[in-house]
């Protein structure tokens, strides 16, 4: 099979078209080797240095200008217009046409991942397979691979290449080693919660703080970096995650809702303890909020210096409506109880026993003669 037959170019020409037609080697023409053979010349292609991020960036804006330039004229030259508003850093070209496009690409990616977003956790919502805590950790992580997955995004139609930031991703991970992290380490902490469903949405804990300041509340929210808890009087306390890993939580819904309320009270020893055990049931039993069963239960629990002293255990479902209001209820229940049935509630009490002696007899018979002295002088 013969070779394709390559036409040679016009050799007649001067020199200067000597020296062109070399020039055209470099440029990657084809040229033959000599006269009467033909045979195709490898193009000598000349390295380039390695872009960097910045002309990347420029390349991918110079590329849609000139896509949107071919499909609408008129647009275009409106490009061609803003593109030749800029300056010029060294070897590298800034434009109005060039940021617009940077801005542009950076609102369509938070765009992108924000709709995005929002579309998955509706979705996981309507997933009635899934509970709260599997729910919410689902979303944490859908959303940071849909934010991973737009920054790609955008780094692609920019034509960055990564390569070109591996200095900057060196220096990028040196602060958050350093500086951020922990942020990072409330990130995965608040997922490892959420992993092991230690702690959700719509618990009620009780947790110390290194102060020795206790916080009791319900969970509301369980965040990248905290978890937002309300009191009952609709404080909210914002606690990074890596307390609740580090310190001890006291967890009163984990594996049921039922809590135990305990109210101490205390009779004379003159009263009539059972009559008095069974007012201390009827005033539990009266609250509402005290479950029927388990039972509202009464336990003696010591003799006490003016009283005998009881505990009633009662029980409740629902301890983010908050346990001191019961005990404030069974209280003023039984504190009528007590009032209408003639049962004492005793206040403490001190005997004092004075020991005589020759002191105390002087003591004595000054007050004595103070107080004739008094009388005298009054009549």
């Amino acid at each position: 099979m013969s070779a394709t037959a390559v036409t040679p170019p016009d050799t007649t020409g001067t020199e200067a078209d000597a020296g062109a037609g070399a020039g055209a080697l470099t440029d990657g023409s084809v040229t033959p080797a000599s006269e009467g053979t033909n045979e195709i010349v490898t193009p000598v292609v000349e390295a380039t240095p390695q872009a960097s991020a910045a002309d990347e960036a420029i390349a991918g804006a110079e590329a849609l200008k000139d896509a949107v330039a071919d499909s609408a004229p008129t647009v275009g030259g409106i490009i061609e217009q803003l593109d030749a508003w800029g300056f010029t850093i060294a070897d590298t070209r800034f434009s109005v046409w060039t940021v617009l496009t940077v801005v542009m690409v950076i609102v369509g990616v938070f765009l992108f991942a924000r709709i995005s977003t929002s579309l998955a956790k509706s979705g996981l919502k309507r997933a009635t397979k899934l509970d709260v805590s599997q729910r919410l950790l689902a979303e944490k992580l859908i959303t940071v691979a849909l934010w991973a997955v737009a920054l790609l995004i955008g780094i692609d139609i920019l034509g960055i290449d990564l390569t070109a930031l591996a200095v900057f991703s060196g220096a990028f991970g040196l602060a958050i080693g350093f500086g951020l992290q922990k942020t990072f380490g409330n990130l995965i902490a608040g997922i490892i919660l959420l992993m092991d469903k230690s702690i959700k949405p719509g618990d009620v804990i009780n947790i110390a703080d290194q102060a020795g300041n206790e916080v009791f509340g319900q969970i509301r929210k369980i965040g990248i970096r905290a978890v937002s808890i309300t009191t009952r009087d609709e404080r909210e306390y914002l606690i990074p995650n890596e307390n609740l890993m580090i310190n001890q939580v006291e967890n009163w819904s984990y594996s049921s809702r039922k809590v135990r309320i305990q109210v101490p009270v205390g009779v004379s020893y003159g009263a009539d303890m059972k009559q008095a055990q069974e007012f201390m049931l009827e005033a539990a039993r009266s609250c509402k909020r005290i479950l029927k069963s388990p039972a509202p239960t009464v336990w003696m629990s010591e003799y006490g210096d003016s009283s005998v002293n009881f505990v009633i255990h009662c029980w409740i479902t629902d301890p983010e409506m908050g346990v001191g209001n019961i005990r404030s209820e069974v209280l003023t229940n039984l504190w009528y109880l007590f009032q209408d049935n003639n049962v004492e509630i005793p206040f403490p009490q001190r005997d004092l026993n004075l020991r005589d002696s020759e002191q105390f007899q002087q003591l004595v018979a000054a007050i004595s003669q103070r107080v004739e002295q008094r009388s005298v002088k009054d009549s």
